[in-house]
């Protein structure tokens, strides 16, 4: 079974930076479209950016310009890696962030926390 585990998470202040990043086992990780996903308290989990098997990225507006989502891959699955930069950081961006496929289909991590604060 794919399990997936991100990191990165922090406290930063507004105008700061992070990278996170989501590990994930199984090779089935490789040949998925993956997004990321954050959810803020007491609202629901909203995708922020993904990114296709073949390169194709798209981003929620609110994160459009600010932020990147990019993958490694390597001929051993367990080091495949995903990666959100997170860049110009804003108080409205604190929340539990997390990653899965497009449709959201595999167990969901215990995400991340990112707190915008100063």
């Amino acid at each position: 079974q794919v399990q997936l585990v991100e990191s990165g998470g922090g406290l930063v202040q507004p105008g700061g930076s992070l990278r996170l990043s989501c590990a994930a086992s199984g090779s089935i990780f490789v040949l998925r479209d993956m997004a990321w996903y954050r959810q803020a308290p007491g609202k629901q989990r909203e995708r922020v950016a993904y990114l296709t098997e073949s390169g194709t990225t798209n981003y929620a507006d609110s994160v459009l310009g600010r932020f990147s989502i990019f993958r490694e891959s390597a001929k051993d699955n367990a080091k495949n890696t995903m990666y959100l930069q997170m860049n110009r950081l804003r108080a409205e961006d604190t929340a539990v962030y997390y990653c899965n496929t497009i449709t959201a289909s595999l167990p969901w991590g215990q995400g991340t926390q990112v707190t915008v604060s100063s």
